[in-house]
């Protein structure tokens, strides 16, 4: 029987990151692949405490259904952090919880985009982001960044030649896939750009509080005057990815066009789960949880990038990350990272080939490294069986 389905089901696909995670369940393999926080860091003896004083203090609350917006103590807390640690000047009402930031995106482009509209990224990209906008049968265009971060003068000649972008999508703050961030100074000057030709933004924050460095930097949204910029945050990266919980923080109005949105979709995110967060962070120092965090992601990092040093062929180049979960690796122009791949997952190593975040296609010689799962041991072993294959390598 031939099912008729809705002709934008033909601009999705599998998450190829997805799909590399199931072959992944084999013991003997050593996965670099998924974005996956280290589970030996979640902190389950305190979620235990957590869920039993919710439940002893308002079960009844958490187990109802709850308002659209969220559990106003979580915005609150949301909100105050974000002002204190990243130089906004965000209120209750500027804060909407959702199910994870990926619902966020999916709700961003059913809430932006019509059909053929522009999406303006950084290249490479999210692959998230690439399938959650394409749902909407949208078009990309891509814009190059150096180190300090996306290219703004090839920006400002896009956004004076084309009349359909609705959106620039970015990631300042160790970008997934490559791990770069962006200058201060050109934070300043991209929102500048952004001022002049009133395109809204969306700022993808998952790991800014991943920093390896002395501070944090402050989000695009600290220095938007035009109520342009919409923050995307989670609690993934920085407690623990199962309860779902990330937030959208932008101007009321557009928060209010989020919450019609969310209504027709899933009523709201997960009750008790909100309350169990906020009361974690009522009752513990989650700067201290993160602190734990990043030493340990340090010096998994620090081990990548010793052992991409000694190990790798010298026609390889590859990222060193200041935060985050992964480096980014580019190897010669007849390199066929999908080759490479099926030969590493032979060899007992995964990892995601680079094409996957390039919504134009291309990417064909690089790859995504993720160093924040597997143990120390696991790391060294894995990046030099990697290498062996490398070393190997005949295109």
């Amino acid at each position: 029987m031939e099912r008729n389905y809705a002709s934008r089901m033909e601009n999705m696909r599998t998450s190829e990151i997805r799909e590399i995670l199931k072959v992944t369940q084999r013991k003997e393999l050593i996965s670099f692949a998924g974005g996956l926080p280290a589970p030996e860091l979640f902190p389950v003896e305190e979620m235990k405490i957590v869920s039993k004083k919710v439940l002893e203090e308002s079960g009844s609350q958490a187990l109802q259904y709850t308002t659209t917006e969220g559990f106003e103590p979580l915005r609150l807390q949301i909100a105050n952090r974000m002002n204190e640690k990243s130089g906004t000047k965000l209120g209750l009402e500027e804060i909407q919880i959702v199910s994870g930031s990926q619902q966020a995106l999916d709700m961003t482009g059913k809430l932006f985009l019509d059909e053929d509209d522009v999406v303006v990224c950084e290249k490479p990209t999210y692959l998230g982001a690439i399938n959650a906008f394409k749902a909407y049968c949208c078009k990309f265009i891509e814009v190059e960044s150096d180190e300090e971060g996306m290219d703004i003068i090839a920006l400002e000649k896009i956004l004076k030649s084309n009349g359909k972008i609705k959106l620039i999508y970015v990631i300042p703050d160790f970008q997934n896939p490559t791990g770069k961030s962006w200058s201060i100074e050109r934070r300043k000057d991209f929102i500048e750009i952004v001022n002049k030709y009133e395109v809204p933004v969306i700022e993808d924050n998952p790991y800014g509080e991943v920093t390896f460095r002395n501070e944090i930097m402050p989000l695009l949204k600290a220095f938007d005057t035009k109520e342009l910029v919409i923050t995307l945050g989670t609690f993934s990266k920085i407690l623990c990815p199962g309860m779902r919980i990330g937030w959208i923080a932008a101007a009321k109005d557009i928060i209010q066009k989020y919450i019609l949105i969310k209504q027709s979709s899933d009523l709201h995110t997960s009750n008790i789960s909100q309350r169990e967060i906020s009361k974690y962070m009522e009752l513990y120092d989650l700067d201290e949880h993160i602190e734990i965090i990043k030493k340990v992601y340090k010096r998994r990092r620090d081990l990548a990038v010793e052992t991409m040093k000694t190990e790798f062929p010298d026609f390889m180049r590859y990222t060193i990350p200041e935060g985050g979960l992964f480096t980014w690796v580019e190897g010669p122009e007849t390199m066929d990272s999908g080759k490479v791949l099926k030969k590493c997952l032979e060899n007992g190593v995964a990892f995601v080939p680079g094409h996957s975040f390039f919504p134009n296609g291309g990417g064909h010689n690089t790859f995504r490294l993720n160093y924040s799962n597997a143990t120390d041991c696991q790391l060294v072993e894995g990046f030099k069986r990697l290498a062996k294959v490398l070393k190997e390598y005949d295109d």
